[in-house]
């Protein structure tokens, strides 16, 4: 058996796991949405992260990559015990197609994606929607044992970037993240961002070295 995952978060920069095949691409009638909480890696239960995650919507595409995994069961097993663990926050497996840029036709079928049930009733980590600033201040203060909620997200847009397919949600609500922490906007986009991909290449059980397109304040408190 062979199976393909589709990242479109942290995985994109950071699978964590042994892979055989990496290709970038997309997915068709979904977008990225930062309404997923984090409570064990970049928030706690008491202020939560918030973290991406996929809402169904036609006519849209998200932009990522898939993993292949072979080799044997053994392997596959290993690689799938990782992801589960990894994506706790995730409750469903939700088979998509795959496309490649410039191709009509799905050159993948039943690729695995990580998704979550927009209900908070049955979705104990699903925040839902905010305004952009609420949103901003959010990921701006969070903090977890990985590390903090704006590097999540500076480190997300950096790798769309890096993949020729910058994602406008994502820019736009790093930018309130950084207005939030009076850092100013993101380098004009004939820059390239600061951090080689070796830097990125850590578990994500281990903090991940800030990005530094600015220098970082201290977190500042939301009010009561």
């Amino acid at each position: 058996m062979v199976f393909w995952v589709f990242a479109y978060g942290s995985l994109v920069w950071n699978p964590g796991f042994e892979f055989d095949e990496k290709i970038v691409g997309y997915i068709k009638d979904y977008r990225r949405v930062f309404d997923l909480a984090c409570i064990d890696h970049r928030g706690t239960p008491e202020s939560p992260a918030r973290t991406c995650t996929l809402e169904e919507k036609e006519g849209a595409i998200c932009w990522g990559a898939v993993y292949c995994v072979k080799g044997g069961p053994e392997k596959e097993k290993l690689a799938m015990q990782y992801l589960e663990r990894r994506e706790c926050e995730y409750d469903q497996k939700t088979l998509v197609n795959f496309y490649k840029e410039g191709e009509t036709q799905p050159t993948l079928t039943g690729v695995i994606v990580f998704t979550s049930t927009p209900d908070k009733v049955n979705n104990k980590y699903y925040l839902g929607p905010a305004p952009l600033e609420d949103m901003a201040r959010q990921i701006a203060t969070a903090f977890g044992p990985c590390g903090n909620n704006r590097d999540y997200l500076f480190l997300l847009e950096k790798a769309m970037y890096d993949i020729g397919h910058e994602d406008d949600y994502v820019i736009e609500l790093a930018n309130e993240v950084r207005k939030v922490l009076g850092m100013g906007k993101a380098l004009p986009k004939d820059k390239k961002l600061v951090g080689a991909p070796s830097q990125l290449q850590h578990s994500p059980h281990a903090p991940i070295p800030t990005l530094q397109l600015h220098p970082l304040p201290e977190p500042i408190a939301l009010d009561s």
